[in-house]
Order: structure tokens, then C-alpha cells, then sequence
């Protein structure tokens, strides 16, 4: 079994289907979604059919979360250019873009091989605005699992690509398929990377893998997508245009 993991696309079909492209390429069985699809770029509904054509289990962000109650935006952050590219992307869907969203799961777990599982999750088991990063205390860790167990866990939120070890369990974050950020930036201004990112989880008669991808990005036509993005924030468009310049 091979499974591709994408997290926070954000909005960037140009990159979704960059991603996409590289996993058929590489023959993989199933494509999860971790959450943050359809905010902050200029592409929501795109994603969104996108991610329901392909069927794939889809977790629930805490941007996906934002679009179903609107209300949640102001008690997440204080930044009007975030607020308000949250409110275009909510303008442009409808409610069979909202009932997708809806129906995604704050948890999944998937079979890998065997007796082996892999759990999946926005920010933490049981939030999707916890940060997970690589220099996360154990003793923390061991908090926000709670004892939960399986042979790989993965969840996204931070836009950071992080694979590490913790108590024989794998713990995964495939990186940002639409904003792939350079370092955390805890709620700062990021530098956004010109690629997209995305991971592959193997197993096969108990020996797992994991691969975390890079795929390079058309700039010019990442160019063009954020300068014909009509109604979002200045702010963001510039920064889009900045970094795929």
C-alpha cells in the first residue's frame, strides 16, 4: 500500500495539480487529505472539485472549519488581510462546495499493511490549531497523543515538512502542497517557498517508508494565477508574486 499525503493547499490548484501529476506518476494506490484546502489563494473551488472528483478521505482544518462558521475567524487571529481572504473564499462558494467541506473528519485512520495503521489529523488528535514541529517536548507529545498509537501519524497545520520518531511511532507532517513555509514562523509573516510539497506512506509486509516530496512549480504561471486573483487581500497577492517572481 502506498498513500499520499497532501495538507494545506490553501487555495493553489496550480500546485495541487503539479502534486497530483507526481503521484500517478509514482504509482500511488491513495491520495488523504489533511485539511486547509481552499483559503488564502485564488483557486477555492477548483481545489474543491478537484478534491471531490479524486473521492480521497478529506480531514478537517482549521480554514475549512472558518468557512463553515465564519464567527471562529476573529478568535484565530487579529490580521484583517487574513480575514478578509477568508471572507472572499467563503463569497465564491456555494452550497455544494459548503456540504463538501462539511463532510470532512476530524480523524481518520487508514490500513497500511497488516496489523499496521496510519492515523491522520489537521493539527493534533484533538486540534486542529495545535503546532507540531520536530523540537516539540516529549513529555508535550506525549500530552497531545494521549496515548493513542499507530505505526505512522501525520497531520499538517504548520507548513513545515517534519518526519521524526516518537515512541516507535512515526510522526509525519508532509509539508504545505499551496504555501510551503521556509521556517515557522508562529503566526508571522512567512516566506513562501516556489514549490509544493506533499509525502508518500509505503508499507509492504511490515516494512514502512516514508518520502517526503518536493515538486517543482511553474513560477510564471503561479505568477499569473495570483495576479488575476480579483477580489483577495493586496497583501497577499504581492507576497504570492514576491516569491514566485
Amino acid at each position: 500500500m502506498r498513500i499520499a499525503l497532501v495538507s494545506d493547499i490553501h487555495g493553489n490548484q496550480l500546485a495541487l495539480e503539479a502534486v497530483l501529476r507526481d503521484v500517478r506518476a509514482q504509482g500511488v494506490e491513495q491520495v488523504a487529505c489533511l485539511g486547509d484546502v481552499a483559503t488564502l489563494g485564488p483557486q477555492p473551488l477548483a481545489v474543491l472539485h478537484t478534491l471531490e472528483e479524486l473521492g480521497c478521505p478529506c480531514i478537517m482544518g482549521n480554514h475549512d472549519e472558518f468557512l463553515l462558521q465564519p464567527e471562529l475567524v476573529a478568535r484565530y487571529t487579529k490580521a484583517e488581510v487574513i480575514a478578509e481572504a477568508i471572507a472572499w473564499c467563503h463569497a465564491q462558494l456555494g452550497p455544494r462546495e459548503l456540504a463538501f467541506i462539511a463532510g470532512f473528519k476530524a480523524t481518520a485512520e487508514l490500513p497500511l499493511d497488516g496489523e499496521h495503521k496510519l492515523f491522520l489529523f489537521h493539527g493534533s488528535p484533538d486540534s486542529h490549531t495545535c503546532d507540531l514541529l520536530a523540537t516539540t517536548p516529549e513529555a508535550e507529545l506525549d500530552q497531545v497523543l494521549a496515548g493513542r498509537k499507530a505505526a505512522v501519524m501525520a497531520g499538517g497545520h504548520t507548513h513545515i515538512q517534519m518526519l521524526r520518531q516518537h515512541r516507535g511511532t512515526l510522526l509525519l507532517n508532509p509539508g504545505s502542497v499551496g504555501m510551503p513555509f521556509e521556517r515557522y514562523v508562529a503566526g508571522a509573516r512567512p516566506i513562501i517557498m516556489p514549490y509544493a510539497e506533499y509525502a508518500v506512506v509505503s508499507a509492504e509486509h511490515g516494512r514502512i517508508a516514508v518520502d517526503l516530496r518536493r515538486v517543482p512549480l511553474d513560477k510564471h504561471a503561479l505568477h499569473a494565477a495570483a495576479a488575476s486573483w480579483p477580489r483577495a487581500p493586496s497583501l497577499l497577492r504581492a507576497d504570492l508574486m514576491l516569491q514566485y517572481a
